[in-house]
């Protein structure tokens, strides 16, 4: 069983740039077929001082942390057990390409469900620009699959 005492615990906070070459690979990946996400005249064209983060990128830079396991780590967790559960985002404020963002992850609940054998862990990160302004906020769900 996990160890609920990890509840509320801060992850390894780390900054990170947006760069635009991500973000025109990310919306074509991802079937964005606005301009705004890949061509920069048509981005300052609708009033974007650069390239506008597509919905869910967020979630690509989350993993730019320069310890992506710390959680797995922190809690001893196979990643041979582990399920994606679930995430979801808020947004606050536009980012852009260019802009440097903190990432600040904590472990806000660990439960189980059916009598342990599925365990989860919920992750919440806020997302602040250079200026302490509040972006994004990231939540993510990981499921530990119990024998």
């Amino acid at each position: 069983m996990l160890d609920t005492r990890h509840i509320g615990a801060a992850l390894p906070a780390f900054t990170t740039t947006v760069e635009a070459g991500r973000l025109r690979f990310f919306a074509k990946a991802t079937g964005q077929d606005d301009p705004i996400y890949a061509d920069e005249a048509a981005a300052r064209a609708a009033g974007h001082p650069a390239l506008p983060v597509p919905p869910t990128f967020f979630f690509c830079l989350e993993m730019d942390s320069p310890r992506p396991a710390a959680l797995r780590e922190l809690l001893g967790i196979d990643i041979g057990r582990v399920l994606h559960g679930e995430q979801g985002f808020t947004y606050h404020a536009m980012a852009h390409a260019g802009d440097v963002l903190r990432f600040e992850p904590r472990i806000t609940d660990i439960y189980a469900k059916k009598g342990g054998a599925l365990e989860f862990v919920v992750r919440e990160t806020r997302v602040t620009g250079a200026s302490g302004t509040l972006v994004a906020e990231l939540r993510a769900v990981t499921v530990v699959r119990n024998g």
